[in-house]
């Protein structure tokens, strides 16, 4: 009997290749997504869509507005950086106020209720855009956290483990393991400024490192013209 676990689901590349991983782990995926605000909500389409040709047991959406806060140019009418140089040193304006926080606090909320105590996100150290909540370290210290914040954990039901495959891969090789499990790429969003009918702008922060990704991998991307 394969055992439940609750997969974080944005629609992009990196979190495809997880849930690609958790399904060949022998896992049972249940996938959340988030509708948060974002203006790039066209990653919300590309998730329902990849955890249907993906087969899941459990697919939700949670939703809640982050532009109360703002703070971001992916939750405000900030404009969102193109054409920079992504390896500039610094946290770029696209970062998310404690995003991962948020989204993990649902994901153990739900693994509790599930029975389950694994947890797959695809947070990268390596090809990322500067974000603190994507470091091993954090990562770490927020499993300690969960482990003493629920009543699975305190009475020896759950141990839980934040499953992160992704951390220490660069791009090139995160898209070389997703092709090598059947990963349709085809199906992912990255970019953090699509159009309304999910073209990606090719410039932002993201979509460059996607680029970038392929190129080293030696592929063609498919949402590349």
């Amino acid at each position: 009997m394969r055992k439940n676990a609750v997969v974080l689901l944005s629609g992009g590349l990196d979190s495809a290749t997880v849930l690609a991983i958790a399904k060949n782990e022998g896992f049972l995926p249940h996938t959340l997504s988030f509708d948060y605000g974002q203006r790039h909500r066209w990653e919300l389409e590309q998730a329902c869509r990849i955890a249907e040709k993906t087969g899941v047991a459990c697919h939700q959406v949670i939703r809640f507005d982050l532009r109360a806060f703002g703070g971001s140019a992916l939750t405000s009418d900030i404009v969102v950086p193109k054409g920079r140089d992504v390896s500039d040193a610094g946290i770029p304006i696209t970062y998310v106020p404690a995003r991962n926080t948020i989204f993990l606090s649902f994901a153990l909320a739900w693994a509790e209720t599930l029975g389950s105590s694994d947890i797959f996100i695809g947070v990268n150290a390596l090809d990322y855009s500067g974000y603190p909540d994507c470091r091993p370290e954090y990562i770490a210290a927020y499993q300690r956290m969960a482990n003493l914040a629920t009543k699975a954990g305190v009475q020896g039901g759950q141990n839980l483990t934040i499953h992160t495959p992704l951390i220490q891969l660069t791009k090139a090789e995160i898209i070389r393991a997703g092709l090598a499990l059947g990963v349709d790429y085809s199906l992912t969003s990255s970019c953090y400024d699509p159009s309304p009918d999910g073209r990606p702008c090719g410039t932002c922060d993201s979509c460059q490192l996607r680029r970038k990704g392929f190129a080293e991998a030696g592929m063609r991307d498919p949402l590349q013209n």
